[in-house]
């Protein structure tokens, strides 16, 4: 999943456990299932990703921007956050990590210039009906969604029927991953912009 980065990832999974729950980061259940439940499960999805710009809306602790930027050398990110907290954190381990291929950026994701990105990422910001209309303006057209979501994300494009229209996505899907390194299903909603 990292290849020759892993060793990036290990450094960024290890300052999380020393200073994310201090931070307000993670919560102290989450330590225990770090790689698991967070950092594996997010490195799933860095194949569904490809060369460009790709946005990640609500970055927090860099769950997945900060480890899709490991994975994926070849993609440049832009890590679009609010909180002054998180994005000091961001700021710090972009430069820790020497991680060329990242740009933060503090605003809501409503506030980012419209059409600039060529995929967007987000996880656990918000219903998938709530997404759309902050995130598909910011994708060029022909650009992609790639929203990571729970068990419920089929039921959350059932609920997202009128926002999908409105926007004109198309080929909606969930993508299911992770099954292949043993950890817990990622799903992800897949959705291209027009």
């Amino acid at each position: 999943m990292f290849g020759d980065r892993v060793e990036l990832a290990r450094a960024y999974a290890a300052d999380l456990v020393a200073r994310g729950e201090e931070l307000g980061l993670i919560g102290p259940q989450e330590l225990p299932r770090l790689w698991s439940r967070h950092i594996i499960n997010c490195g799933v999805i860095a194949p569904l990703l490809r060369p460009g710009v790709v946005g990640d809306i609500g970055s927090g602790a860099g769950l997945p921007g900060i480890v899709l930027a490991i994975a994926r050398p070849d993609v440049d990110f832009v890590l679009i956050e609010p909180m002054e907290r998180r994005i000091a954190w961001l700021n710090e381990q972009k430069q820790n990590l020497a991680l060329l291929n990242v740009t933060v950026v503090r605003e809501r994701a409503q506030e980012y210039p419209k059409g600039q990105l060529d995929q967007l990422t987000a996880r656990a910001v918000s219903a998938f009906s709530k997404l759309i209309p902050m995130a598909a303006p910011l994708v060029r057209s022909g650009g992609e969604l790639v929203l990571m979501k729970g068990a419920s994300a089929a039921a959350e494009i059932a609920a997202a029927e009128k926002a999908i229209r409105k926007y004109k996505l198309s080929d909606v899907e969930v993508v299911e991953l992770g099954a292949d390194v043993g950890v817990e299903t990622t799903r992800v909603i897949r959705a291209r912009v027009p």
